[in-house]
């Protein structure tokens, strides 16, 4: 189970989910970024003149950080660890105000819009996803702190 959680390919494999989620969950939102921010505007938690720039911007934020998490490039997963952070919070406060709104997080063909409008359901993937970065942040930690106490003569690093 250990040399699982410390291989390569799982760090890659959880990396590589995580970014397809967010390429296509980008992806979806700038092919209609003006249904994108009607959803925003559901939340009521950006200005008027913010919408479109937000409706557009968080989007291709979402792809360019999933691109660089795709790739290992450096600060790219702190780039998704702020969306996921982002997004997170925007949940719990549609989940205390008691909105009924779609989440947004896959655009406005989202299966969820159209199916029963919970917003717990996306917290709870959002939380998974959550756990999927942890691991990466855990991973990278664990490899540099065995590399800085590698010696030579166990020939293991």
């Amino acid at each position: 189970m250990v040399n699982t959680l410390t291989s390569i390919w799982t760090y890659r494999l959880i990396r590589w989910l995580l970014s397809f989620i967010f390429l296509y969950a980008g992806a979806t939102k700038l092919a209609d970024p003006q249904a994108f921010a009607a959803l925003i505007d559901a939340y009521g938690i950006v200005a008027d003149p913010l919408l479109m720039p937000v409706a557009v911007g968080l989007p291709l934020l979402e792809v360019l950080a999933a691109i660089g998490l795709m790739a290992d490039i450096r600060g790219s997963l702190a780039a998704v660890s702020g969306l996921m952070a982002i997004f997170i919070t925007i949940l719990i406060y549609g989940i205390r105000m008691g909105l009924d709104v779609d989440c947004g997080c896959f655009g406005p063909e989202d299966i969820e819009s159209r199916a029963y409008h919970g917003l717990w359901e996306a917290l709870y993937r959002d939380l998974v996803m959550a756990t999927g970065i942890v691991y990466l942040y855990g991973w990278r930690r664990f490899r540099s702190a065995g590399s800085a106490n590698c010696h030579s003569y166990f020939n293991a690093c």
